[in-house]
C-alpha cells in the first residue's frame, strides 16, 4: 500500500517561499509520477506540478515561474518550494502519484493546510 504525507509549516508570511515535503512509503519515487497539488478556500482542485520517475519536472504554466520541485531519492521524498507567496496562496496542499503525466491520480497525501499571513 503507497503512503503518501505532506509536512512542512502551516503559516508562511507573504513574499517568503513556501516549502513542504511528500515522504512516500509502499513505492519509489524513481517510478510513477508525482504532483503537487493545491484547493484554495472555496475552490476547485489545482495541479501545480510534477516530477518524473526520471527527475524531469514539469510545471503549470500559471505558476512556473514560482514553483520548484525537486526530489531526494535516498529518503523517498519530493519537494515542493513556492516563492514570493501572496495570501491567495493559501490553500489546502496535496502530494499524489499518477501512472503517467495527465493520468488519473491513483494514491493521494492527506493534504496539509498552509496559510499565508503577516
Amino acid at each position: 500500500q503507497v503512503q503518501l504525507q505532506e509536512s512542512g509549516p502551516g503559516l508562511v508570511k507573504p513574499s517568503q517561499t513556501l516549502s513542504l515535503t511528500c515522504t512516500v512509503s509502499g513505492g519509489s519515487i524513481t517510478t510513477n509520477y508525482w504532483s503537487w497539488i493545491r484547493q484554495p478556500p472555496g475552490k476547485g482542485l489545482e495541479w501545480m506540478g510534477a516530477i518524473a520517475y526520471s527527475g524531469s519536472t514539469y510545471y503549470s504554466p500559471s505558476l512556473k515561474s514560482r514553483t520548484s520541485i525537486s526530489r531526494d531519492t535516498s529518503k523517498n521524498q519530493f519537494t515542493l518550494q513556492l516563492s514570493s507567496v501572496t495570501p491567495e496562496d493559501t490553500a489546502v496542499y496535496y502530494c499524489a502519484r499518477a501512472p503517467g503525466l495527465g493520468s488519473r491520480y491513483d494514491y493521494w497525501g492527506q493534504g496539509t493546510q498552509v496559510t499565508v499571513s503577516s
